[in-house]
């Protein structure tokens, strides 16, 4: 997840205007790695009305930078989770209820590669509270927006956490790559 120096995902009406996009190879070649080994992507549905749209038709009109990460972004399954969506509206789509422990437990237990959470601030503070994440990714942009969305919402007991990798991008993100200390 992208974040704030201050831990926001969007601001307080939900912009996200804020984020750094001048990525260079070595952070797009950083992402890629990561995503790589994932098949499956959650979504709130939020996030999704924006994310689908905008990679769907990145995919039906690459661009070189573009082009590959689009395609994965489009050809990978979603599960979206939703309160209100009765049917998804969207191509390799499916919906998911508020049964986060039971989903996530449903999810992992199939065949496949990694699962990857891309947002939306309420989805990833539901799954981060109930101690769900194996794997923090975050790119911590250079601002500070004073108020906005938090994903660290408060959690029953303190999770301690051991820093796998950290990188300074030259676009100014830091990236960490953190797990849950056993």
């Amino acid at each position: 997840m992208q974040v704030s120096l201050d831990g926001y995902v969007a601001g307080p009406n939900g912009e996200m205007d804020w984020m750094v996009w001048n990525w260079d190879d070595e952070l797009k070649n950083y992402v890629d790695q990561l995503t790589q080994t994932v098949d499956c992507i959650l979504l709130g549905r939020h996030l999704a009305e924006g994310f689908i749209p905008h990679w769907a038709n990145a995919a039906a009109n690459p661009t070189p930078e573009e082009g590959d990460f689009a395609r994965k972004m489009t050809e990978t399954p979603k599960v979206v989770f939703s309160r209100t969506l009765e049917n998804s509206p969207w191509p390799q789509t499916v919906l998911a209820g508020d049964d986060l422990r039971g989903e996530l437990a449903r999810l992992k237990a199939l065949d496949g590669g990694d699962i990857i959470v891309y947002g939306g601030a309420e989805l990833v503070s539901g799954l981060v509270r109930e101690g769900l994440i194996d794997e923090y990714n975050l790119f911590v942009n250079p601002v500070i927006l004073g108020a906005g969305m938090p994903i660290f919402r408060a959690r029953a007991e303190r999770q301690a956490l051991d820093l796998v990798e950290a990188r300074a991008f030259a676009c100014g993100i830091i990236g960490m790559r953190y797990q849950p200390k056993s």
